[in-house]
C-alpha cells in the first residue's frame, strides 16, 4: 500500500457545485516502503470532488511521482485504491468547511471562498520565494498593498 506523506493543494477552487484541488512540486508525496516519491505535474494535476455527493469525478487523471530516475504513474480511481488519499482528502475538505453529511453546501459559502482565496494567495507568495521570481512576489506584494489585504490578509 501506498501512504500518502503529504497532501496540501497549491489552490482549490470552488466552481459551482465542484471543489477543484489543484497540485504543484513539492505539495504532494507518496511513501512507498521506505521510499519518498514525490509529485510531477507532468499528466494530471487536479481532483475534482463533486460538493454535494464528496465523489471524485476525474477518476481518469492520471498522476506522477517521480525519485530519482524511477516513477510510479497511477489514474486517480487506482491511486484511490491503492493508498490512504481518501483520508487526506476528507481532511482537506473538511478544512475548506464542506459539510459531508449534507447534500449542500454550508451557507457560509462567501466565508469558505474568502478562505479559500486567502489559501491560494499564500501558495503563491511561497512558490515565488521558492522559485526566487522577485517579479511574482512584488505583483503579489502590490495586489495585496492595492486591495488592503481585502480577502487576502
Amino acid at each position: 500500500m501506498l501512504l500518502v506523506q503529504l497532501m496540501k493543494p497549491f489552490y482549490t477552487q470552488l466552481e459551482g457545485d465542484r471543489i477543484k484541488l489543484v497540485f504543484a512540486y513539492q505539495y504532494f508525496s507518496l511513501r512507498k516502503d521506505d521510499e519518498l516519491f514525490d509529485f510531477i505535474p507532468v499528466e494530471g494535476k487536479e481532483i475534482i470532488v463533486n460538493a454535494n455527493s464528496l465523489q471524485v469525478e476525474n477518476l481518469s487523471e492520471v498522476f506522477v511521482f517521480q525519485k530519482g530516475n524511477r516513477f510510479i504513474r497511477l489514474p486517480l480511481y487506482q491511486l484511490l485504491l491503492v493508498s490512504d488519499i481518501h483520508v487526506h482528502l476528507q481532511t482537506i475538505i473538511n478544512a475548506n468547511n464542506v459539510d459531508e453529511s449534507s447534500s449542500m453546501l454550508l451557507e457560509g459559502t462567501q466565508e469558505i471562498i474568502d478562505h479559500l482565496e486567502k489559501e491560494n494567495f499564500e501558495r503563491m507568495i511561497d512558490y515565488a520565494l521558492l522559485h526566487k521570481d522577485a517579479a511574482l512576489f512584488r505583483e503579489l506584494q502590490d495586489y495585496k498593498d492595492t486591495y488592503g489585504g481585502h480577502h487576502v490578509d
